[in-house]
């Protein structure tokens, strides 16, 4: 398993990092190879700058200013999202690195003379996790249409393999979120993690298979 794992949040210590920390030892248990894209911690520029977008379309030319990013997106078949929920969307920092590094012939194959609509390209993608946090209810993001959690459980979903997991998870009301209510969501998310990647093998089922 091969997983990447996008975390956005401008502050260490949140309780988005104690999200991410738990997805990380789930991974590590798991025995994953783990790439970790801090967005916050390498000053991501999610600026899409003219010279970006006029070379947009100019494969694979248009892979060079992200290609570091493009490089661990094509290398995982796993893909982790963690990030706070803002005005019920994504925050800048992660929408902009969508729109960087989510590019054409490297997550979707544009229209041609055969195919009027966009094809998938992230087809080594199997496998995605969203964990996240709401300040508004649970009812309150659902009425306005949650577009956040879409932009990534549907749009980036569609453009993954066919027949791709993806299992969400978000602590809803957070500005009124308790030490319990937040720990509980940590287990929350580790079963989550635990559908997503599978169990780790037991200890005993270790020796057992090395012996």
């Amino acid at each position: 398993m091969r997983a990447l794992v996008v975390y956005c949040h401008p502050k260490e210590g949140s309780f988005n990092a104690a999200v991410r920390d738990t997805v990380l030892d789930k991974l590590q248990r798991r025995g994953a190879e783990v790439r970790l894209i801090d967005l916050y911690q390498r000053q991501f520029d999610p600026i899409l700058p003219a010279c970006e977008f006029d070379a947009y379309l100019d494969c694979p030319a248009n892979v060079a200013p992200v290609a570091r990013d493009v490089a661990d997106l094509r290398w995982a078949d796993t893909l982790i999202f963690v990030y706070p929920t803002w005005w019920y969307g994504l925050p800048a920092m992660l929408k902009g690195w969508l729109d960087r590094v989510l590019l054409p012939d490297v997550a979707f194959l544009m229209p041609d003379a055969e195919n009027k609509d966009i094809r998938p390209g992230l087809t080594n993608i199997t496998s995605m996790g969203v964990f996240t946090t709401c300040g508004a209810s649970r009812w309150l993001t659902s009425l306005v249409g949650a577009p956040g959690r879409r932009t990534l459980t549907r749009g980036v979903r569609l453009i993954c393999a066919k027949g791709c997991k993806v299992h969400f998870a978000a602590h809803y009301l957070m500005d009124s979120s308790t030490p319990e209510s937040r720990a509980a969501h940590l287990v929350k998310v580790g079963k989550a993690m635990d559908k997503l990647i599978g169990k780790a093998p037991s200890r005993r089922g270790n020796k057992t298979a090395v012996a």
